[in-house]
């Protein structure tokens, strides 16, 4: 915490009418099991209250909230031979990040306690929640209509609601986002004084107020529009999306273009989708009357699925992004995170995302498609353009999404032509439809001639479970899968 920012802190709190949930004085009292009891206390308060932290100060009177200084020296006290702060840690579940901090406040020397607000559960101290109710530090358990109220509090925290940096002025802020771009990619008019540029970034959670008029960038307005996401914390600059592209088909094979992303999603996204483009291979493709060249991946399935890589990541995992990788036979877009949806189901489920405030505002911006119909376009283009199936797959604690370069029929592997014939059923099932003999040699580009080879896939489907007969009593009714 800066300097500034802590004497604003200080200065704002003891103007409170009176003690918070989130705000508690003393003067030095520094009895190691209440100072527990309180961060549990004020950690549930600050997250039912919306507050990102709560703050405990030594030094403060009570009665009037004056400036009288505390003997309270957090750095030097031991409990039970350890530490003090070591064994505050080691009775919090889950751990939080708490911070003492000594302050020289006009000539007075003041402590401050930094509690961040609870994120995934309620905080316990020797495995027992608190919250803070008036001047009293009950068992959160006595009190089940605030439980039930955290909880829902708890449940629909998320990362995008973090802070990414903060305590800045207005031109900082305004500095760091390229604002401009948010509101051309919104479609809203740029209004023109500074209040309505704020109130419009505070509405959609990019921006929050922060104490003495300064302001802090959530984790959501740095990873959509920083400038620089450099200019941000570890956190944020590792979330940047990278490209690689390699001149054979293996990660051994030498590199020969890479760019590293620098700017927020919301306004680097085109120019990386652009930037593939360019450096995409081309097929000539001989039409009625003319020529003309193709890309060898249909544009729109690499832009919807960056933007899956994008919005459905685990922004959790920490020293990691998105990556697209652009081999000679193969296009891989890699996202962390377990997905929340079984791969093979990622086409007829309802999408499920960790960041729905970023995916809600990438679809608003038009930078993906509208919730649920991204993964049908991308088998739609595949089958269009007559490509091998893209390959879903959980690898280690990431999702990856392959894309292959044009291979005949003859040349596909059997898992491949069995996954085709799955993903094609699927897609004829949720357009209400059904696959046939005669749509699948279509989506393989078989000639009639040759039934038999269509045939001899679907039925390697049925044994694989992944496909099954419409109606067992008339088989040529069509096939649909195994799921529907």
């Amino acid at each position: 915490m800066s300097g500034q920012r802590t004497l604003a802190l200080i200065d704002e709190s003891r103007h409170l009418p009176a003690e918070t949930a989130w705000v508690e004085f003393k003067v030095n009292n520094a009895d190691a099991d209440m100072i527990g009891k309180h961060i549990s206390a004020m950690s549930n308060a600050a997250r039912l209250a919306d507050k990102a932290y709560a703050y405990l100060l030594w030094g403060i009177a009570d009665a009037d909230h004056a400036a009288v200084g505390t003997t309270f020296e957090p750095s030097s006290q031991k409990q039970q031979s350890q530490p003090l702060e070591l064994w505050l840690a080691q009775r919090l579940q889950p751990a939080i990040d708490f911070r003492f901090e000594t302050v020289d406040y006009h000539g007075t020397r003041l402590v401050l306690l930094e509690i961040p607000a609870a994120t995934s559960s309620p905080v316990e101290f020797d495995r027992l929640a608190y919250i803070r109710i008036g001047s009293a530090t009950p068992k959160l358990s006595d009190h089940p209509e605030r439980l039930k109220v955290l909880w829902a509090k708890l449940q629909s925290y998320a990362w995008e609601t973090g802070i990414a940096a903060q305590f800045l002025s207005g031109d900082e802020v305004l500095s760091r986002m390229d604002y401009a771009a948010y509101f051309d990619l919104t479609g809203q008019p740029l209004p023109d004084n500074r209040q309505g540029i704020f109130d419009k970034l505070v509405a959609d959670h990019l921006i929050q107020s922060d104490v003495g008029g300064h302001w802090n960038i959530t984790n959501l307005g740095a990873v959509l529009f920083a400038k620089r996401l450099s200019d941000f914390p570890s956190s944020i600059a590792r979330k940047a999306i990278r490209f690689v592209a390699y001149d054979g088909n293996g990660r051994a094979d030498t590199v020969t273009h890479r760019l590293d992303g620098q700017k927020g999603y919301a306004i680097g996204f085109t120019g990386l989708i652009d930037y593939v483009d360019g450096l995409m291979p081309r097929n000539e493709y001989i039409g009625k009357a003319f020529r003309e060249e193709r890309p060898l991946y249909p544009s729109i399935a690499i832009r919807e699925l960056v933007a899956n890589a994008l919005i459905h990541q685990d922004m959790s995992i920490t020293g990691t992004g998105p990556l697209v990788e652009m081999f000679s036979d193969r296009l891989e877009i890699t996202n962390p995170g377990q997905p929340l949806v079984q791969p093979e189901r990622f086409l007829d489920f309802p999408p499920r995302s960790r960041n729905e405030a970023l995916a809600s505002l990438m679809r608003r911006m038009r930078l993906c498609e509208e919730q649920g119909t991204g993964i049908d376009k991308v088998l739609v283009a595949v089958e269009l353009h007559q490509l091998p199936p893209p390959d879903f797959r959980v690898e280690g604690d990431a999702v990856r999404a392959v894309l292959y370069a044009p291979r005949r029929f003859a040349d596909m592997t059997p898992q491949e032509r069995v996954r085709a014939c799955y993903q094609h059923a699927a897609l004829k099932h949720v357009s209400g439809q059904r696959m046939t003999n005669s749509t699948l040699r279509e989506r393989f580009g078989i000639d009639p001639q040759n039934a038999a080879q269509a045939s001899g896939v679907i039925r390697q489907a049925i044994q694989a479970g992944l496909v099954r007969p419409a109606d067992p009593e008339h088989p040529r009714s069509g096939y649909v899968p195994f799921w529907a």
